[in-house]
């Protein structure tokens, strides 16, 4: 532990002695040097060791990252999860049928038998990790292209990843920060069988929809329960009935007392992707460019959906998670297009970055950073247009399951045609079981109604940058209306049905793959988005370079202040409080940094799809049957506000109070400060967590699973 953290004792010298406690994603392996004090002053009761230790269990064990995009956390001795519901919304859309609809009317498992596991779903526990910084730079040099520098940077990724998967025990990811400035090796190891445990109601779970989504005041039960499986040994395995409940070295204590202003609030997790050191023209890029067509293009695409979602609970099932996902980043970048305008974010880095220009041309920095701000303008004037056209169309391969055939069934179909007879006998049952969750996931009339739709809004609004020559020669024939190029072609297609796909696998045919309509126009689609001229790959080249010059030279320069590395899907901390945001009339609680059942219910809409309520919630709000979860208030609080610093990824995280134990459960932002991803505001910047009572409440006196509340260790 002394060498790794005396390998970066220059960087922790730059630290300030008082660094902003609300504001930071911290590497759990420099907490002692960097952060343990400000966190005691706080409020935080462990030893750094508590929190992270590679010899005893601590903290970092009871989390984990939960199938790849979110945060969970372990909550009991037998490897109970708790994640939220929008994490979990996918596996329990595809456990649910018309019949059994888990995912509208909620899902508990009487005992371990009722479990039900997904078809896919895993949780990865993080073992360890180690700087590798000046390994990764000693095989690089200036004089290398990006490419040149990429490829021997993989090299060596490679052989720290063999090194250290102890034979593929574990899986093992090497990634860089500060902008290729730095690089840390990751340990973990991954648990593939994971079942369903529980889930309210979809009316409570998913409550205020996309109405309330980024919104406060909030009153939502955003939570799923799941339980990691292993072998007897306690060893990762693939699904059996055989396996057991999983024996974390670590799990979370509940602690059920209530949070009030000020408390200490700790958030562990995995944050995917923030942008702090991005250049003042790349925000404008996004502001301007980007953003408004992916918000422009999701819309279109959720509109199509949502007609046939409304048809039918089957139907509903069919687009729920992927509509749910679309919906969410919709919202998301329309937040950031208003808070980064209205707040002037690209005007304070072009500010920063004129500073840090007159430090770079003085004659001692000049060689080496003259150029970095210029050329990164450069570059992003010269993909401006192309960043809207590729946004289009992005959003078109997001939202239509056809946009991206060519590269998945088709390319299987296509393999398989190629392939000898004994070949064919071996990829002909995995191709079936491809094709048979694929139209699972797709109602055709709506996938026409997608694509048409989506190719309209590129072929007309992509116009500062040359779309697909294909798409244009369509769209100039019919006068930008597809409906009848994507009829045809669905007629035409072997993609459209199980039947012609499993036909083909008995008659197989290279041509009909080849000159299949739907599989050309995805490979088009796809080598259009990928392509690029020789003038953007230079720039593109030199871009690379001087954005790490620019990250670079801000630190040594000091004129860049942050200390922390931007997220990228690792395991962090943030540490900060309880705090309220200022009284808001729509929120009935006393203090504004929490709501109630009462609230709630106060937003009630019977029949509507977003803010109906069961009965029972009703009633049960009546008669303040609220039992030991209720508030010293008298109340039951639903949601609560921190002023951590999260971003998505963070979904599901634990909130923690100063020893350690579970208060709350992170899922989501408040849209003022959705330019957080780029800039921190500590005064607007809030968390909004679901209470662990409101959680526990709807488990065992809502739902009547008392059962998987005795698994906890409940602290008052």
């Amino acid at each position: 532990m002394k060498k790794l953290i005396l390998s970066l004792i220059t960087a922790i010298m730059l630290v300030p002695t008082s660094v902003k406690a609300d504001e930071g994603m911290w590497f759990l392996m420099f907490i002692e040097r960097l952060n343990h004090r400000d966190m005691q002053k706080m409020g935080l009761q462990l030893t750094a060791e508590e929190i992270y230790s590679i010899n005893n269990h601590s903290l970092k064990d009871a989390i984990v990252q939960f199938n790849g995009g979110c945060t969970a956390e372990i909550i009991s001795k037998d490897g109970l999860v708790l994640t939220n519901h929008h994490c979990g919304y996918d596996a329990i859309a595809e456990l649910s049928t018309a019949e059994k609809n888990h995912l509208k009317n909620g899902f508990w498992a009487k005992d371990r038998k009722d479990e039900i596991k997904p078809s896919s779903l895993f949780v990865r526990f993080f073992v360890r990790m180690d700087d590798v910084s000046k390994r990764i730079l000693s095989v690089v040099n200036d004089k290398m292209t990006e490419a040149e520098r990429e490829k021997a940077i993989n090299a060596e990724i490679a052989k720290i990843e063999k090194e250290n998967n102890e034979g593929g025990k574990y899986t093992v990811s090497v990634r860089s920060f500060f902008q290729g400035n730095e690089y840390y090796y990751f340990v973990y190891q991954d648990y593939k069988d994971v079942r369903l445990v529980g889930t309210p109601p979809e009316s409570l779970g998913k409550f205020g929809g996309d109405t309330d989504n980024w919104e406060w005041p909030r009153h939502t039960a955003d939570f799923s329960m799941f339980r990691v499986y292993g072998d007897a040994n306690g060893n990762p395995a693939d699904y059996s009935q055989e396996n057991v409940p999983l024996k974390p070295k670590h799990y979370l204590p509940v602690n059920i007392g209530g949070v009030k202003e000020n408390d200490y609030a700790m958030i562990l997790g995995y944050p995917g992707r923030t942008n702090r050191w991005m250049p003042a023209s790349g925000i404008d890029q996004n502001v301007k460019y980007a953003y408004p067509a992916w918000v422009e293009g999701s819309k279109v695409g959720m509109d199509q959906m949502k007609k046939y979602m409304v048809q039918s609970d089957a139907l509903n099932l069919v687009y729920a998670s992927k509509f749910a996902g679309v919906a969410n980043y919709w919202k998301n970048r329309q937040g950031m297009i208003d808070a980064l305008t209205k707040f002037g974010t690209a005007k304070t880095k072009a500010a920063q970055e004129a500073k840090f220009d007159k430090w770079a041309n003085k004659p001692e920095n000049k060689e080496k950073y003259g150029n970095v701000v210029a050329t990164i303008n450069n570059y992003y004037k010269l993909t401006n247009e192309k960043s809207r056209h590729d946004n289009y169309l992005m959003q078109l391969l997001r939202t239509s399951a056809y946009g991206t055939i060519s590269r998945s069934l088709g390319r299987q179909l296509d393999n398989y045609a190629k392939a000898d007879a004994e070949k064919r006998v071996q990829m002909a049952k995995a191709i079936s079981e491809m094709a048979t969750e694929f139209f699972k996931e797709v109602h055709i009339p709506a996938e026409k109604d997608i694509l048409a739709a989506q190719l309209n809004l590129y072929a007309t609004k992509s116009t500062g940058y040359a779309i697909s020559p294909y798409v244009a020669e369509i769209g100039k024939a019919n006068n930008n209306d597809f409906t009848a190029f994507v009829n045809s072609a669905f007629d035409s297609s072997v993609l459209t049905s199980l039947d012609k796909v499993k036909a083909f696998l008995d008659t197989p045919n290279e041509a009909s793959i080849a000159n299949d309509p739907l599989v050309k126009l995805s490979n088009e689609l796809l080598n259009h988005y990928n392509s690029k001229s020789d003038e953007i790959a230079k720039a593109q080249n030199d871009f690379g370079a001087s954005f790490r010059k620019l990250v670079e030279g801000l630190r040594e320069s000091k004129i860049g202040t942050i200390k922390y590395p931007d997220a990228n899907s690792t395991l962090r901390l943030t540490y900060g409080k309880v705090r309220a945001l200022p009284a808001d009339k729509r929120n009935d609680a006393k203090i504004n940094n929490y709501t109630t059942l009462d609230g709630q219910v106060k937003k009630y809409k019977k029949g509507d799809a977003e803010f109906d309520l069961p009965e029972r919630v009703l009633e049960m709000n009546k008669n303040k049957e609220f039992g030991r979860y209720a508030d010293k208030d008298g109340s039951l609080h639903v949601n609560f506000l921190t002023d951590n610093d999260i971003t998505g990824g963070n979904s599901g995280s634990p909130v923690l109070n100063g020893k350690g134990e579970l208060i709350g459960l992170a899922f989501d932002g408040n849209i003022e400060a959705m330019a957080g991803d780029v800039i921190f505001d500590k005064n607007l910047q809030r968390t909004i967590n679901v209470d662990i009572r409101y959680v526990l409440w709807v488990i065992e006196n809502f739902s009547g699973a008392k059962n998987i509340v005795d698994e906890m260790t409940l602290i008052k």
